[in-house]
């Protein structure tokens, strides 16, 4: 008959469990992903690194990080420019007797500039993806991610075994396979993926030439070279200058910046330590999420299999309803048929 095979099965039979196969490898396919992309030894790192940037990454603390670098500029430059001035005169004779005088920010002062370049491009990558970092922050914890993988997957897989096994729960089954597709589907878009992924992935990008270990280092041995220069100027040049006839309140009220350095050294000196720290100690875990898939691409690792899912789950039915209907068609003729023969005899 029409629609049958030689079994009296329908030709759909083959193609739905063609598609159930499919399907099985699909979940499968979901299940072993953390387990291909390491996930479940670089999710956790991520998750540690996200925890540990956040106190440094609001806007105040960004802006609080911006305003102490530009308070040792300030203090550098009044100390090589008006106080050199005042302890020794003017003009290159003078400018020589300052740093014979004062060698050790003598040398700050001249290894300073590059410091405050690098230190600058540092804190402007930081805050200019302040936003990205929250978009990822937002994102359901690294520690989880490789379950949203493995749960839909083992699903999928175990639904997919049971309608292989039980044919005639397919059509129950089928629908729910069909329920799952579109939940992977839409999960990217309750995250908000498309458009936090996209904002991670910047991050990533960004961050690739600060969170280094030689960069990391480089930054803990610039702090080594302020502390230096500001040891210098605290307990050399500031007494220089009393030792000239000056007060406290006068050094105060004609060289501000100076003043503003030494009264906030400690303050300084605490607020950028733990953030150079925690730059240092998630050098790792860096790494470790920079070895996942680009961000961009997971709201399709979710989207792609879903779709797949949805469409070899419904497909075969649809294709099945037209050789059914061909089934009862000629199952109807050939009851006429015998009918008619059995009235003529």
């Amino acid at each position: 008959m029409k629609g049958f095979g030689e079994r009296g099965r329908p030709l759909s039979y083959g193609a739905g469990r063609r598609a159930l196969v499919a399907v099985l490898a699909i979940g499968i396919g979901l299940a072993l992903a953390p387990v291909a992309f390491q996930m479940f030894e670089r999710g956790p790192k991520g998750a540690q690194m996200m925890d540990e940037f956040e106190p440094f990454m609001t806007d105040a603390r960004l802006d609080g990080f911006q305003g102490h670098i530009r308070s040792i500029d300030a203090g550098v430059r009044e100390a090589g420019g008006p106080i050199a001035v005042a302890l020794e005169g003017r003009g290159a004779a003078a400018r020589e007797r300052f740093e014979e005088r004062f060698p050790g920010f003598a040398t700050f002062g001249r290894d300073w500039p590059p410091i405050h370049a690098d230190m600058t491009n540092l804190l402007d990558t930081i805050q200019a993806n302040a936003g990205n970092y929250r978009a990822v922050a937002a994102l359901p914890s690294f520690r989880l991610f490789p379950w949203f993988f493995v749960i839909p997957g083992v699903l999928v897989a175990l639904l997919a075994i049971g309608a292989l096994l039980a044919p005639r729960a397919r059509p129950s089954i089928r629908w729910l396979l069909v329920a799952l597709g579109i939940g992977l589907v839409l999960a990217p878009v309750a995250f908000q993926m498309f458009d936090r992924a996209p904002k991670g992935a910047r991050m990533m990008d960004a961050f690739a030439t600060i969170q280094t270990r030689e960069q990391v280092e480089t930054m803990q041995g610039y702090f080594a070279t302020i502390a230096v220069g500001q040891g210098s100027l605290r307990l050399e040049i500031v007494p220089a200058l009393e030792r000239s006839g000056l007060s406290a309140s006068e050094i105060a009220t004609r060289f501000p910046d100076v003043d503003t350095l030494n009264g906030g050294w400690i303050e300084i000196l605490n607020d950028l330590t733990p953030m150079i720290g925690a730059m240092s100690d998630n050098v790792d875990n860096y790494e470790a999420i920079k070895s996942l898939p680009p961000f961009g691409l997971f709201p399709w690792f979710f989207v792609v299999p879903g779709l797949l899912i949805v469409a070899l789950a419904v497909l075969p039915g649809r294709r099945g309803a037209r050789p059914a209907a061909h089934a009862a068609a000629a199952g109807s003729l050939t009851t006429s048929g015998t009918a008619r023969q059995g009235g003529a005899s």
